[in-house]
């Protein structure tokens, strides 16, 4: 029997066909959403959805500030992916960085005039992708059982990290300073 067939027959005998359907089109899906985002946001506003999402999450914080490290969380990506991608928003205008002036090793990512107009901008895009690709498939009550399902993926991840070797680990598995 090949490698590929003994890979295939365990991860079959590990999960029924109705859940591997389930994670494989979650998987599938997410990735074929995300790329689809990401070129729409790129054609119509040369912005990567991984810039959208920073300057989103800027956005969002008081201030429009949120030290690196809480970004990096925010957005899911490394600490030192977050440091090279808010370098190139900073060298476009988008953002600033500013020293925490309490720990002057900690800095701080801060949306700029510039970086607000271009969220403002590419808004309407994402959004229109998001609703025309994910929920435009869904009923109201799908979209809250999704919702609550989510939320329990979630809880049930952070409930079997607790007290582990994750315990303190990023969604990208780095470990949280």
């Amino acid at each position: 029997m090949s490698n590929q067939a003994s890979v295939k027959g365990a991860i079959e005998r590990g999960m029924t066909r109705r859940e591997g359907q389930a994670w494989g089109g979650f998987l599938r899906s997410h990735a074929v959403l995300v790329r689809r985002l990401d070129a729409e946001l790129r054609a119509a506003h040369d912005l990567p959805l991984s810039s959208f999402d920073v300057l989103f999450q800027l956005a969002l914080a008081p201030g429009g500030r949120l030290r690196l490290s809480e970004l990096a969380d925010r957005v899911l990506i490394t600490l030192s992916g977050i440091s090279r991608l808010v370098d190139r928003l900073e060298r476009e205008g988008l953002v600033r960085r500013e020293t925490d002036p309490e720990d002057r090793r900690s800095y701080y990512a801060v949306l700029t005039v510039e970086g607000e107009a271009r969220l403002r901008q590419a808004q309407p895009t994402h959004v229109a992708g998001v609703g025309r690709y994910f929920l435009s498939q869904f009923s109201d009550e799908e979209l809250a059982a999704l919702g609550a399902g989510w939320r329990r993926v979630l809880a049930g991840v952070a409930d079997a990290v607790a007290g582990s070797d994750l315990e303190g680990m990023r969604p990208d598995g780095e470990k949280q300073t």
